[in-house]
């Protein structure tokens, strides 16, 4: 995730979305693009939740390059006005409940001027490859690593697997919760939020967003006079 290729055009794409304007990164973690995105002279503030991911920032940048707020994305308030609010790599999905994950489309229009913008990107529930009666799916498999998600379809959650193992044949293993979000329930979320959406790609250089597309870079904008959020 830190290769140029990846990096650059999501910066290129945050840096023209704030314009003069100030941007707010929800769950800014260790600054994978909060900090090249400051290098670029964009003003760039950070909401985490995890001590230890703002310890990792700390070690490449400063409070006064980047000021980092410790707290939950749904509820708490960033002094100061946005022109950008922007949440990256599928994090919103770390959000288990459907009221958390609407309460944070709200949370984000608090923030912002109006006209400003709430980005996302996400992952499009990969279910089609579920065939019936199987509850997993090998995400990634290569040496040394073996990815799996499983799905409770019922309730929209999946876990990922990483299992991580060497020559001695002990394996290290994480998880991660996360609850999935169709684009059609993400963008009725933003319209609960006051937003409209402005634009969806498949990644963030503006490639063509298709039935294909794994994934979703998805621009929501509020209105140029903010509507009350309730």
């Amino acid at each position: 995730m830190f290769a140029p290729e990846v990096l650059g055009p999501t910066v290129d794409r945050l840096v023209e979305l704030a314009g003069e304007g100030r941007a707010l990164e929800f769950a800014v973690g260790t600054g994978r693009v909060a900090v090249p995105l400051a290098e670029r002279g964009v003003r760039v503030t950070g909401l985490e939740l995890s001590g230890p991911m703002i310890e990792q920032l700390r070690t490449k940048v400063d409070e006064e390059t980047i000021e980092v707020v410790v707290g939950d994305m749904a509820t708490v308030r960033v002094p100061g006005e946005f022109t950008v609010v922007y949440l990256v790599y599928n994090t919103i999905s770390n959000l288990l409940t459907q009221e958390e994950q609407v309460a944070c489309f709200r949370n984000a229009a608090r923030h912002l001027v109006g006209g400003g913008r709430f980005v996302i990107e996400l992952w499009v529930p990969d279910l089609r490859r579920l065939p019936p009666g199987q509850s997993a799916t090998v995400i990634h498999n290569e040496p040394g690593y073996i990815g799996l998600d499983t799905y409770d379809v019922l309730n929209q959650q999946v876990v990922s697997h990483h299992f991580k193992f060497d020559d001695s044949k002990q394996a290290q293993l994480f998880r991660s919760p996360h609850r999935y979000i169709w684009p059609a329930e993400l963008d009725l979320m933003a319209q609960l939020a006051g937003f409209e959406l402005e634009s969806r790609h498949a990644d963030w250089a503006g490639a063509e967003f298709t039935s294909e597309s794994r994934s979703h870079v998805s621009v929501y904008r509020l209105p140029s006079e903010p509507t009350q959020v309730r």
